[in-house]
């Protein structure tokens, strides 16, 4: 049985009963809410392991739901799969710029539901202290603050340490600079959106001294992504 509380926000009773039905037989814990302002009472009284959110809400969307969340401090890590109608290319992209850790066009299946729920809660928990993460090579060991690349030591900076961590923790996977902001500096934390270019240039140089500068890329008009491919 699964211990993960999940609160499915989603305004059609019909299909937020369904998934909540499938959830709990999956073993998970379950919360309901219909509208936005029941989410935040939800919340309030208890931080979910993960949200599902609707993006068409009667009160507030649920892309304005979610970019609030990443502003508050209890629940900006907090993991939330946009569940959606919208299909368009340039509505996924505003979802996960908004915030969103994955996205689910309706209708989906409850296999693939399932499958994307322990994919984005695997990603979002906390690496162990000792974990060492490895690409093609290149080595973040998480316990010690070191990087390698088959064996060669590599500098890095603590801010550029930390954004190279987190992308390889969330491969294949495009950040917008403030969810990067968000994430490596802190929602309280006053940095402009250019500063996270400024880093990822050193990042790259650092990296490209072994070729593995061609992992972070830049995706046009959405932000970076780590990837092999």
């Amino acid at each position: 049985m699964n211990s993960k509380h999940i609160l499915v926000v989603e305004d059609e009773p019909a299909i937020r009963e369904m998934v909540a039905f499938n959830l709990k037989r999956a073993g998970y814990d379950v919360s309901e809410a219909g509208d936005t302002a029941s989410a935040r009472s939800a919340v309030a009284d208890k931080v979910p392991d993960l949200m599902l959110v609707d993006w068409m809400l009667p009160d507030t969307s649920g892309l304005e739901f979610i970019r609030a969340i990443r502003k508050d401090k209890e629940l900006r890590d907090t993991p939330v799969i946009m569940i959606t109608a919208k299909s368009a290319e340039e509505d996924k992209i505003r979802g996960l710029e908004g915030g969103a850790d994955d996205y689910l066009t309706k209708p989906f299946s409850h296999k693939e539901l399932l499958a994307r729920i322990k994919a984005v809660l695997r990603r979002s928990s906390p690496g162990s202290a000792d974990e060492i993460l490895n690409v093609e090579g290149l080595t973040v060991d998480l316990g010690s603050h070191r990087v390698s690349f088959d064996g060669k030591t590599l500098t890095l900076g603590p801010t550029e340490f930390r954004l190279l961590s987190f992308f390889m923790s969330h491969p294949e996977r495009v950040y917008s600079r403030s969810q990067l902001l968000d994430r490596i500096w802190g929602g309280n934390v006053y940095v402009e959106e250019r500063t996270v270019d400024v880093h990822i240039r050193r990042l790259r140089k650092t990296l490209s001294l072994y070729n593995c500068d061609k992992f972070i890329q830049t995706v046009r008009g959405a932000g970076y992504r780590f990837s092999t491919k």
